[in-house]
C-alpha cells in the first residue's frame, strides 16, 4: 500500500483527487513487492554515504564517536522508514567508492553527484542539490583566478574519481592534476606545498580554507552538477520509488530539515 499512499499524497500536493479502486490496490501490492526485491533485497536499506571533515549536502561527518551525522544519513533514515526496513549505514572515503558498491551490489542507494561518467553505470533520483565546483588556492601562491590555475607550475588535487576531478580535468589544460585517496589526504597536500590548488565543491571549501591561512576560494565554477540518490541500473520499481521519495521529501520539507539539522541553512534544496 505504501505506493499507492505515496501516489496520494503527490496528487494532494498537485491539487488533484486521488481515488484508489481495488485494482489500483492489487496493482500497487505487486509494485511494492518489486520495489522490496529489487531496492531492499537484504532486507533492510543499505545506505552508502561518504564522509569528510564537515559536513555537506553530499558528505556526513564524523562525530567523537565516530558515528557519522549528516544530510545523507538523514535521508536514508527517512527511506528505511517509509519503506518500513531496518537501515544499515555503509561509510566510505569518497563518492567514487560508493559508485562501485553501488554497481557491485554493496549498497542499495547511494549519495552523489549525478554526472555523465555516473549515469553509465548507475541510474539517478532527481537532483536534492545542485553543485558548483571551483577550486582552493593555497595562501602561498598568486592564484587568482582560473587563468592562474591553469598552468605548467601549478599541481591540483582532487577526490580520485569524483566527479569533480574529472570535470577539472577537462577544464584544465597544462596544470598537473593528482588524485588524492580523501579530502584529509587531499589537505595535507595543500599544507606540505606539495600541491597548490584543491578543486572541491565550493559548499565543502569554506571549512578547509580555515584550515589553510591566506587560502582562496576562486569565484565561479567550472562545473555544475546535480547532487542524487543513486539505485544500481536495471532496477525499474527501485528507481521509480526513489524518484518519487525525493520529489515528496523536496516537498513535505524532509530535504530542508536535513540540510538544517546539519548547519546548511544557507544552503538552498533543488527546485
Amino acid at each position: 500500500m505504501k505506493t499507492a499512499l505515496f501516489g496520494a499524497l503527490i496528487a494532494c500536493a498537485m491539487g488533484t483527487i486521488a481515488i484508489v479502486s481495488p485494482a489500483m490496490v492489487s496493482t500497487a501490492m505487486a509494485n511494492d513487492a518489486d520495489v522490496m526485491k529489487q531496492l531492499v533485497p537484504t532486507g533492510k536499506l543499505r545506505v552508502g554515504i561518504a564522509y569528510a571533515p564537515k559536513p555537506t549536502p553530499i558528505f556526513a561527518a564524523k562525530d567523537a564517536g565516530g558515528e557519522v551525522r549528516g544530510v545523507p544519513r538523514d535521508l536514508g533514515e527517512a527511506m528505511a522508514k517509509a519503506l518500513g526496513v531496518p537501515v544499515e549505514l555503509v561509510v566510505t572515503a569518497t563518492t567514487n567508492e560508493l559508485t562501485d558498491k553501488n554497481v557491485a551490489g554493496e549498497i542499495d542507494i547511494g549519495f552523489m553527484p549525478a554526472d555523465d561518467a555516473r549515469r553509465q553505470r548507475v541510474d539517478f533520483s532527481p537532483s536534492y542539490f545542485v553543485i558548483e565546483s571551483t577550486f582552493l588556492a593555497a595562501g602561498n601562491t598568486d592564484i587568482k583566478t582560473y587563468a592562474d590555475v591553469d598552468k605548467p607550475e601549478i599541481t591540483v588535487v582532487g577526490i580520485n574519481g569524483s566527479t569533480t576531478i574529472r570535470a577539472a580535468g577537462r577544464a584544465l589544460k597544462v596544470a598537473k592534476i593528482v588524485p588524492a585517496k580523501s579530502v584529509d589526504e587531499a589537505m595535507e597536500m595543500m599544507k606540505s606545498g606539495s600541491a597548490q590548488a584543491f578543486a572541491l565543491t565550493h559548499d565543502s571549501l569554506p571549512p578547509l580554507q580555515a584550515q589553510l591561512p591566506g587560502s582562496r576560494i576562486l569565484d565561479g565554477a567550472f562545473q555544475t552538477t546535480g547532487v542524487a540518490i543513486s539505485v544500481q541500473k536495471d532496477r525499474p520499481a527501485a528507481l521509480a520509488y526513489v524518484k518519487t521519495f525525493v520529489e515528496k521529501a523536496k516537498l513535505d520539507g524532509t530535504v530542508r530539515k536535513a540540510f538544517d539539522s546539519a548547519g546548511l541553512n544557507k544552503l538552498s534544496i533543488a527546485p
